[in-house]
């Protein structure tokens, strides 16, 4: 036979190197000594025989000198035509498919043009592996972005990992690859098989897969993601009619691995649906509002936590699959319980599967290591200014509001992504093009996943881990700031752990810990945060940070939560903090739920269940929590003593007194100007025996005195337990 390819480009498709494709196999129109014919072309490495049937007569395709590459001229034939191709193997095994080269582009040209742009929304729906039926033929579709590749393959178990078979069209200067393989179905792993321009030969994970191997395997797995089997309409519509901001916020924050484990089975992890039910029971019987998780995204690394993201795009494979995933979010909702996840825009590790040096040049990163390399952890920085990659950040916070109905991302490190010069010395950064150290391209990048998210879903929460005093953060952009909706307050926090590590004697030295708060409480949309980050790498567990001993170690921590659940903000709590765990949080292991079998421990867990259903139930706690209206001081000046005294006030003008001790000697007596007179009844005190205290107190509650104090014309006279906290309400 004569063939119609030259030689080099049989070569190249062969040898896995050919940029085009698409222009070699498939079928295609030819110059013949005679005119012009319909020329077939395929490549099938370890084929015995290749047959293209149609509804014309079957034409056998020749195959060049057993390279796998066949060819055939189709006899007096001058239109293209339908046809499938009949491939034996050895061992009688036998394939029909329609041929992949005969198919037209998938993604239109107006999707590249979005994309390009940084505005396509639902870019997840056109790159990455979709189950489709294409020209009325079942497949999956492959795309990607990698425009500085000579070629793009994709390989898997499908063709024996193969990476010479499947070559990508190039759709030309948009930097997008792609191809529709017939007859692929779901669950099928994959990766993409890259030629650099420096002819290296390296595979990739696939950034927009929704599923991927459990580690340490690291391919991609072709998922059928549909918006079935959804109950939770009701809490979404309830979701976008309410304002978080005036609404009680109880976070339980959660890592998933370690949470609980099964004993009986090798201690391992517990799945998305025994979390379903296990975890959300207890939720619901501790009385918290919201489960916040650590990241949830595919990642290599159990000890980076999930901080350290492979798959932004595909929950882990750890705990189940997508749909067990979906299982997990929807029961939440139904059962009342609002889902956060932590989402990790900041950087990404540099694993060989993974985004770094995509495909073979820094692609999602800056290729300068003062811009694109983080000197503490290790690990890659997104190039913000890239439209492309900007895109792939903005759309995978939409993908896990709309595809998983999420309630919020808590977006980590995000003084990281805001500063140039973070963690790094005067010549290790490159400042912006006016001179200063603020990230121009990453402050415009959170702007606008704000205001996409914002936009696009009612009442979900945006909150921001900034340990900065950056200015409004959680302020709308309109008026200059990032558009969050929320900010961790890390000073308050700090300056917590600070003054309640100290030994009782000396905390009068140091009252303006205890109040600073208060002079920006209201600058930011403020989450008070004992989160994970304070119970690990030598920080000790919070009830092992509290001074004294074992009786006062609890007293400090009861006292501790209490002033956290009347301070003004939201309230997140770690795992563990509620059991009075005694080591560090260890990601290997199951929380110590046995500790629940002391007394102190069961006090403790007692306690908190007791104290988020009064910060639920009363709406001075929550109603104003970001207006100075809310709160007022009744006394802070009492740093000899080591006691505050404040109120918090509901918009009907409701208010909670408390009335903090921060010392273990009680205050007998002691008298505390109110503005209003009446009875006021104790309804929380931390030092009641049921918590493990000492059971001192008022009786139930006092009433007011025509007695002038704290500039206030009436007053009541209180006992205040040691290390303890006492609340009261009006009647």
């Amino acid at each position: 036979m004569t063939l119609t390819t030259p030689q080099q480009d049989i070569d190249r498709i062969v040898h896995g190197n050919h940029h085009d494709p698409f222009a070699i196999l498939g079928m295609h129109t030819v110059l013949i000594p005679n005119g012009q014919s319909i020329v077939i072309r395929a490549y099938r490495p370890g084929a015995e025989k290749v047959t293209a049937k149609s509804d014309r007569a079957p034409v056998e395709l020749i195959q060049h000198q057993d390279t796998g590459f066949f060819e055939a001229i189709v006899p007096n034939e001058q239109t293209h035509f339908l046809y499938e191709l009949d491939i034996s193997y050895p061992h009688n095994n036998q394939v029909i498919t329609p041929d992949p080269y005969t198919f037209p582009p998938i993604l239109s040209d107006y999707d590249l043009h979005l994309f390009s742009e940084s505005n396509h929304h639902h870019i997840f729906e056109k790159l990455g592996a979709h189950p489709i039926t294409f020209h009325g033929i079942q497949g999956v579709s492959f795309a990607v972005w990698a425009p500085n590749a000579k070629r793009i393959s994709v390989m898997g178990d499908f063709n024996q990992w193969n990476g010479s078979q499947y070559g990508m069209r190039n759709r030309g200067t948009t930097g997008v690859w792609e191809i529709f393989i017939p007859h692929l179905e779901p669950n099928t792993t994959y990766k993409y098989e890259i030629i650099t321009q420096s002819d290296d030969v390296i595979a990739k994970s696939d950034p927009y897969a929704f599923y991927a191997e459990h580690r340490p395997k690291t391919a991609s797995i072709v998922y059928d993601l549909t918006d079935e089997g959804w109950t939770d309409n009701a809490w979404i519509e309830q979701r976008s009619n309410t304002s978080a901001h005036n609404q009680p916020m109880a976070i339980y924050e959660v890592h998933l691995g370690s949470w609980r484990r099964n004993p009986d089975e090798n201690n391992r992890s517990l799945t998305y649906r025994e979390l379903a039910h296990e975890l959300v029971d207890y939720v619901l019987e501790m009385g918290y509002t919201h489960l916040e998780l650590m990241p949830v995204m595919e990642h290599p690394l159990d000890k980076s936590w999930g901080y350290q993201v492979t798959g932004y795009y595909a929950p882990t494979s750890r705990f189940g699959t997508p749909d067990d995933f979906k299982y997990f979010v929807n029961h939440c909702h139904n059962n009342g319980i609002g889902v956060i996840l932590d989402w990790v825009p900041a950087h990404y590790p540099k694993d060989a599967h993974g985004l770094a040096f995509f495909d073979g040049s820094a692609l999602y990163e800056h290729a300068d290591p003062r811009q694109g390399a983080h000197p503490d952890w290790g690990t890659l920085i997104f190039n913000y200014g890239r439209n492309e990659v900007r895109n792939f950040l903005t759309a995978n916070a939409i993908f896990w509001a709309e595809k998983y109905h999420i309630d919020g991302l808590r977006v980590d490190a995000v003084a990281s992504m805001l500063y140039l010069d973070y963690s790094r010395e005067g010549d290790e950064w490159v400042p912006n093009k006016y001179g200063g150290r603020e990230n121009l391209e990453a402050i415009d990048f959170m702007k606008q996943v704000n205001e996409v998210i914002h936009s696009r879903f009612p009442g979900i929460l945006m909150i921001a881990e900034e340990s900065t005093a950056w200015p409004g953060v959680s302020r709308p952009i309109y008026l200059g700031g990032l558009g969050y909706g929320f900010k961790w307050n890390m000073g308050w926090m700090n300056d917590m752990l600070s003054y309640i590590e100290r030994e009782p004697i000396h905390r009068r030295h140091h009252h303006d810990s205890l109040t600073f708060g208060l002079v920006y409480a209201f600058h930011e949309n403020f989450i008070l945060v004992l989160s994970h980050d304070e119970v690990v790498h030598g920080k000790r567990s919070l009830l092992d940070k509290m001074p004294g001993d074992r009786w006062q170690k609890f007293a400090n921590l009861r006292l501790f939560y209490t002033y956290m659940y009347g301070h003004p903000g939201k309230k997140l709590l770690f795992m563990g903090s509620d059991l009075g765990q005694w080591t560090e949080w260890n990601e290997d292991d199951s929380l110590p739920w046995h500790l629940l079998e002391e007394p102190d421990h069961a006090g403790l867990q007692r306690f908190v269940k007791d104290l988020n259903p009064l910060y639920r139930n009363e709406p001075a706690l929550s109603e104003c929590d970001f207006d100075p209206k809310g709160f007022d001081w009744l006394d802070f000046n009492d740093a000899e003593n080591s006691v505050i005294s404040f109120q918090r006030r509901a918009e009907n003008g409701t208010t909670l007194l408390f009335i903090c001790n921060f010392t273990p000697v009680p205050r007998e007596n002691y008298r505390i100007g109110v503005p209003l007179a009446g009875h006021y009844n104790e309804i929380l005190n931390s030092d009641a025996e049921i918590y493990g205290g000492s059971n001192k107190g008022n009786l139930g509650g006092v009433s007011a005195d025509n007695i002038a104090s704290h500039g206030h014309k009436h007053s009541i006279e209180v006992t205040i337990p040691p290390l303890a906290s006492v609340v009261f309400k009006r009647t």
